[in-house]
């Protein structure tokens, strides 16, 4: 198992720390990116009743990878976390990473009738203001608190694919550059498959392009897609596509922070990027021991 960091904020404030902290704890971030399971090709997301069919520019990992690289980007554990969807040429601890991360609702049969009703701008006002009644429980639970900019990307709703997307610009407390959260709600026969592409904001064009290919690879299983509902014997959702967009922003749901976390072993440090990043190492790493 992984040692324990210790006394990283003491050394993030000396500027010969940056090679120690490099030296130390390269082989330990390697040995956390060596133990990742990744799988291409066509993979079976396990409790979202759908199939990816990636190709070569893409990689998957299935829940309990996922869940471990999230953590170690600074989000809370989600056990509601199915799988992550990578590209295949980016590490995740490389600044320029990104994935997308996947979770399924079984809360029933989403109708779209108020699609084209709803005012997107009251909404997110709303939203701001939750987001920020959130930040106590976050701090409280040993997250930085957070900020809803607003919208990086309006959000649209494709009645002909069923599909909603998306994006939110994110200012987590304490980093220097706002965080993208790309959001897609993919509507199935049951309930409806989140696929939400966490990165930098600067990387909105990038992730725009790449989430058309995420959603070509992606659909529901045979007998469980948004036009095989039932109202005979289907459960219908207490809720409606303004919800699925509004969400419950709490200490978790919805949004996913992205620490610059540089490539350990090729040194590529910033001095007043050390704190963030020990403090992510210390919270991830800290909790098993040698």
């Amino acid at each position: 198992m992984i040692a324990s960091i210790r006394r990283l904020a003491a050394c993030a404030m000396l500027p010969f720390a940056v090679s120690a902290f490099a030296d130390e704890h390269s082989k330990e971030l390697q040995q956390f990116l060596d133990s990742l399971h990744y799988r291409t090709g066509t993979v079976e997301v396990k409790g979202g009743h759908a199939t990816l069919k990636l190709t070569n520019d893409f990689r998957y990992l299935d829940a309990g990878d996922a869940q471990r690289v999230l953590e170690l980007w600074g989000n809370p554990p989600d056990k509601s976390v199915l799988g992550l969807i990578e590209p295949a040429n980016v590490s995740p601890v490389e600044r320029n990473g990104w994935a997308v991360v996947i979770t399924y609702s079984d809360d029933g049969h989403v109708a779209d009738t108020d699609a084209a009703k709803i005012d997107y701008s009251k909404m997110l006002k709303d939203m701001q203001d939750q987001t920020r009644d959130s930040n106590e429980e976050r701090k409280k639970s040993g997250y930085e608190s957070v900020d809803l900019v607003g919208w990086a990307t309006p959000p649209h709703y494709d009645a002909a694919s069923n599909k909603l997307y998306w994006a939110k610009d994110l200012a987590f407390a304490g980093q220097s550059e706002h965080t993208l959260n790309y959001d897609i709600r993919v509507l199935g026969r049951g309930g409806y498959l989140s696929l939400n592409a966490v990165a930098n904001m600067s990387q909105l064009p990038l992730i725009e392009s790449k989430m058309q290919n995420v959603l070509a690879m992606t659909d529901f299983d045979a007998g469980q897609r948004y036009g095989d509902f039932n109202a005979s014997t289907d459960k219908l959702a207490a809720y409606g596509i303004g919800a699925l967009v509004a969400g419950t922003i709490a200490a978790k749901a919805g949004l996913f922070t992205k620490l610059f976390i540089m490539i350990l072993a090729a040194k590529k440090f910033i001095i007043a990027g050390l704190l963030a990043v020990g403090a992510a190492f210390k919270k991830f790493f800290g909790r098993s021991k040698s």
